[in-house]
């Protein structure tokens, strides 16, 4: 009887680097990103920007190509990308920030694991900012593993601006982060 082979797990990259997005007009797309992440282009030209906002040359670049086609609401590919701000009070600071550039967030939710305010850019493309809600990553996980993350992966709604006086009347942020929990949930309509 044949065996099988054992196949040896692959190495893990050490960071993810960037992400590259197509558009069909650049200037609004780039404008954006810098804004919404306070970053700069490191080197810009009429069909690509490279955009950072740390220590990498990059995190974020934005292509223009003619052979680029709208976006497809609801085709197959990526969801969303997301950005992790070390404390509540640093969310709050960037959702506000954001919000007197015009950038209001679309959907706030703490899924248990995060809390978590998406935002879309001017091509349709999903943006998740969050704080995460655990010390560490096994007390994260044992919570993904529970029964009522396991009854609503998707997490609570909240608003902002409730989430702003919470903080204001000096609520403690592990009181803050702990998810409301409202039973069995699905994807929120038009996901």
């Amino acid at each position: 009887m044949p065996t099988k082979r054992s196949i040896p797990q692959v190495t893990s990259p050490s960071k993810l680097a960037h992400i590259v997005l197509r558009t069909t007009d650049l200037a609004p797309m780039a404008s954006f990103y810098k804004t919404f992440l306070g970053g700069h282009a490191t080197h810009e030209n009429d069909f690509i920007s490279f955009i950072t906002y740390d220590d990498e040359h990059h995190r974020i670049a934005i292509l223009a190509s003619p052979l680029t086609t709208p976006k497809v609401q609801g085709s197959a590919g990526l969801e969303h990308i997301a950005f992790t701000f070390p404390t509540l009070d640093d969310l709050v600071a960037a959702y506000q920030e954001r919000k007197a550039h015009g950038i209001e967030p679309l959907w706030c939710v703490n899924h248990g694991p995060t809390t978590s305010m998406y935002y879309c850019d001017p091509d349709g493309n999903q943006i998740e900012t969050q704080v995460d809600n655990f010390d560490d990553v096994e007390e994260a996980g044992r919570f993904m593993a529970s029964k009522e993350f396991m009854e609503n992966p998707i997490g609570t709604d909240f608003e902002p601006e409730d989430l702003i006086k919470r903080l204001k009347s000096g609520e403690s942020h592990a009181s803050i982060k702990k998810r409301i929990e409202i039973g069995p949930r699905s994807l929120p309509p038009g996901m």
